[in-house]
């Protein structure tokens, strides 16, 4: 997509009444949202899914965004889609549509333990809900895992530098029901799953960059180099109208 289009693209996203709302009740211009803010605009996505599908099915009926969509967004190895709405610069945040299509037995998720540079907080729009687990170093007990820094490296942002093996325990247990909002700062290290094989999307309303590195473990033998892949406009249409087509039912019901 040309420069020019990508402004158009930019524009009309951002000009959109609802990523609008989202900006107010993060502070407004100027500000750098933290979790409470965040946490608030979820619960504020939460109070008015109406809007939100809305906004989906406008942006999905405008070539330009989804092109402009699609490209910045992509298909996690373990069969799950990340999609990035919307990127706000006063105030900094973005909004996130992960979507798990409908499969026989539960996705793998997000499978190795990981923290995050940024805080978020994400609400649960379609499915049963999510299993996370949070966990801890320890010097006894848990299970061994290799460690990797993500963002050390200036010459490859995207590499993971390994910086020895840890023992994992877990410290917590978390489900987050469909309908409900979970937030999570910058030292929660938590592995992610769709609680069964539903379709299942949720909502991520993602705060400014915190830290500059974060961490991913991963289990003896499991490889570290696992790429991402394209997402398609195609792929975006479907995965919309799979979203959609939940929360009409979700209403009707």
């Amino acid at each position: 997509m040309s420069t020019a289009l990508s402004a158009v693209a930019a524009e009309r996203t951002a000009g959109h009444p609802f990523p609008r709302r989202l900006a107010e009740a993060l502070g407004g211009n100027g500000s750098r949202p933290g979790l409470a803010e965040l946490e608030a605009a979820a619960e504020y996505l939460r109070a008015d899914r109406g809007a939100f599908a809305a906004w989906l099915r406008d942006l999905a009926a405008d070539p330009a965004a989804v092109a402009e969509i699609a490209k910045r967004s992509y298909w996690h190895p373990n069969g799950f889609a990340k999609i990035v709405l919307h990127t706000g610069a006063e105030p900094e945040f973005r909004v996130r549509l992960h979507v798990w299509p409908q499969s026989e037995t539960p996705s793998r998720g997000e499978s190795n333990p990981h923290s995050h540079r940024w805080e978020f907080a994400s609400h649960v729009l379609a499915g049963t809900g999510m299993h996370m687990v949070e966990f801890t170093e320890t010097a006894e007990g848990g299970k061994p895992f290799r460690r990797y820094r993500y963002g050390a490296d200036p010459a490859n942002p995207a590499a993971l530098t390994a910086e020895g093996e840890v023992r994992l325990k877990r410290r917590a247990v978390p489900h987050v029901q469909g309908g409900d909002v979970y937030a999570c700062g910058t030292s929660i290290v938590h592995t992610v799953r769709p609680i069964d094989g539903g379709l299942t999307a949720t909502v991520v309303v993602q705060g400014p960059r915190r830290t500059p590195t974060t961490v991913v473990y991963c289990a003896p033998g499991e490889s570290d180099d696992q790429p991402n892949f394209d997402l398609t406009e195609a792929d975006f249409g479907e995965l919309v109208s799979e979203v959609l087509s939940s929360l009409d039912r979700a209403v009707s019901s």
